[in-house]
């Protein structure tokens, strides 16, 4: 009989890592998230528990209860804690106070004690100043009585349709005995036309904000706002190329056109059916609000697929490789 093994999503999100871990056979016993529109979308798409609350204020022996599991016996705790702090899209503050929310995951992880944990993060916590903080994490983990390995891994190798980069943090409990590993990248990438291939788009798009009409009609595959425009504005306003990855998806807010993809051959942003595509969704998962809250929530996600391999080589390489010690 094949093991049904179980996860808990802390900093859930709208569910990417939760769809991940599903497709990989996890069964999920509890998300946590705090963010109401998140909250929205993870019950919409997921039969089991979503607590809307104030991680600060959630115990490990409260969830324990609730889960009917006993410290040591949950197979993964999953996280990925906010950062904003480190994000190169935006202004990047070393002292901003959501950086410390990875404490509160490994305040769980002490308390829960699964047999593996997986924490996601963006890649501009090793870059810079900020480097600095990601040792003092990395540090602080080690702490936790486990093996950890760290991977800066581009999600257009792992069945995602775009070049989004993040951090990974696998962490082994020290008595599985067993080494962190990843999954091997795969060699080849899916571009944007064949992710979009008979997408019907029976709701397009938002138009496009006033200011930037003038400018997208001008823009050739590959090209940003800034481009035509000769000045270091709307750079991340780009037209994507149909037989290429699409550039990383950013949680911007603004007008219809900021920081957004451009079809490669439109004039226009991305229906929120080629967004869930180019994030590796399927075209049917439901998104909670109007379409700036859509395309933000995808902006945060962990891409699915990109889970998938993490959670599907966790369960092959690391937990089915587990033999309990037998006191006698």
């Amino acid at each position: 009989m094949v093991k049904e093994y179980t996860v808990i999503s802390t900093f859930a999100g709208g569910g990417g890592s939760s769809l991940g871990y599903k497709w990989a056979g996890f069964k999920e016993l509890l998300a946590i998230e705090w963010e109401s529109n998140a909250v929205e979308t993870l019950r919409a798409n997921f039969d089991f528990p979503v607590w809307q609350r104030d991680i600060t204020k959630v115990s490990a022996d409260e969830i324990l209860s609730f889960c009917k599991i006993t410290k040591g016996q949950l197979d993964v705790l999953d996280g990925s804690p906010p950062c904003q702090g480190f994000s190169t899209a935006g202004k990047r503050n070393l002292n901003d106070s959501r950086n410390d929310l990875f404490m509160e995951f490994v305040r769980l992880i002490e308390g829960l004690q699964p047999k593996v944990f997986v924490m996601e993060n963006v890649s501009g916590m090793i870059k810079g100043t900020m480097k600095g903080k990601f040792n003092e994490i990395l540090k602080t983990l080690k702490t936790t009585g486990y093996n950890i390995r760290v991977k800066l891994m581009n999600a257009m190798w792992y069945e995602v349709p775009q070049s989004r980069e993040r951090m990974f943090f696998i962490g082994v409990r020290n008595d599985l005995k067993i080494e962190p590993s990843f999954p091997m990248p795969l060699k080849t990438f899916i571009t944007f036309r064949e992710a979009t291939k008979g997408i019907e788009n029976n709701v397009m798009p938002p138009g496009l904000s006033k200011c930037f009409l003038k400018w997208v009609p001008k823009m050739k595959e590959g090209q940003s706002i800034a481009d035509i425009m000769k000045k270091n504005k709307h750079f991340q306003t780009v037209r994507i190329f149909n037989n290429r990855v699409c550039p990383t998806i950013t949680k911007v807010i603004g007008g219809v056109g900021f920081g957004s993809l451009i079809h490669p051959f439109e004039n226009r942003v991305l229906s929120v059916k080629e967004l869930l595509k180019v994030c590796s969704f399927p075209e049917t998962y439901g998104l909670k609000g109007n379409y700036s809250e859509q395309k933000a929530r995808l902006g945060n996600a962990v891409m699915p697929k990109m889970m998938y391999h993490i959670a599907k080589h966790i369960k092959e390489n690391i937990l089915d490789n587990y033999i309990p010690e037998v006191i006698e």
